[in-house]
């Protein structure tokens, strides 16, 4: 493949034969076996397969004893003063494993076809598989950057279209090569979210506030911690005081409002 150009999503699995609870044959043991029935000499096809001579016997003596019959066998004696071979019975096994392997590789290109849009499941996996501490972290689409002297003002449209507002430095911008059009997270900490209720006509300095479905309320001691469904499929955590909490009357079902400052939102990309 060239350089420069990207693929989509590609299926890769491992086909593994299981014997009383112990892997049993794979690709790299198949390959071990093949190497031992062309090079007819296990010290050579450790060397071939990159393992080394103990780890080699120990694979072919747990494979002999986990089969039916023996797989490998010592040939003694003869022009070439003897080495290892592979059994009759060793060779047919080889043999079916490349036959299942081709068929789990057709299998599993089936499946790439089958998912259709590559591209959307490597960015849903991609956000998935971020490890941040902040509890909420929101994808979205950039829509519209206003810079200023020092900071810039970069709007997100998250999934539902709802807006979201952050103030980043223009070295961030710079740094994270963000542009309109573009796709980029947002982290807010949970305790950086406020919660309250009937705010909609209410005038707040914060830039971002989202209402809707309370559906999560766990109180402690000391904090409580409310998830607001805020439509879209986003979902923002808030940790308040236990205090506010009893104050607001929090229930699961009822309405509420997230608020927190555009300066509170840490922005990232892939």
């Amino acid at each position: 493949m060239s350089q420069g150009v990207k693929r989509g999503i590609e299926l890769e699995g491992a086909l593994w034969f299981h014997k009383d609870d112990q892997k049993f044959l794979g690709l790299d043991r198949i390959k071990l076996l093949e190497t031992i029935d062309e090079l007819g000499s296990i010290t050579k096809a450790a060397k071939a397969v990159g393992i080394s001579y103990k780890n080699a016997w120990d694979l072919v003596n747990m494979i002999n004893n986990l089969a039916e019959k023996p797989l490998v066998e010592r040939v003694t004696g003869g022009r070439g003063g003897g080495g290892t071979t592979l059994t009759p019975y060793g060779k047919e096994v080889v043999k079916q494993y490349g036959v299942l392997q081709e068929e789990h590789r057709k299998f599993l290109e089936n499946l790439e076809g089958r998912l259709g849009d590559t591209a959307s499941l490597y960015q849903l996996l991609r956000r998935i598989s971020m490890k941040v501490s902040a509890r909420n972290v929101l994808s979205g689409t950039i829509t519209r950057i206003t810079r200023g002297p020092v900071n810039a003002e970069v709007t997100l449209t998250l999934t539902g279209g709802a807006p979201l507002v952050a103030v980043i430095t223009n070295g961030a911008v710079d740094n994270l090569a963000l542009r309109e059009g573009g796709s980029a997270y947002a982290i807010i900490k949970a305790s950086s979210v406020m919660v309250g209720t009937d705010l909609h006509d209410a005038k707040i300095s914060a830039r971002n506030v989202m209402c809707g479905t309370v559906v999560k309320v766990i109180e402690g001691a000391v904090s409580t911690e409310v998830d607001v469904e805020v439509g879209g499929g986003n979902t923002i955590s808030a940790v308040i005081t236990h205090e506010s909490g009893t104050t607001l009357a929090l229930k699961v079902g009822g309405h509420a409002c997230t608020l927190f400052k555009a300066s509170s939102v840490i922005l990232g990309v892939s």
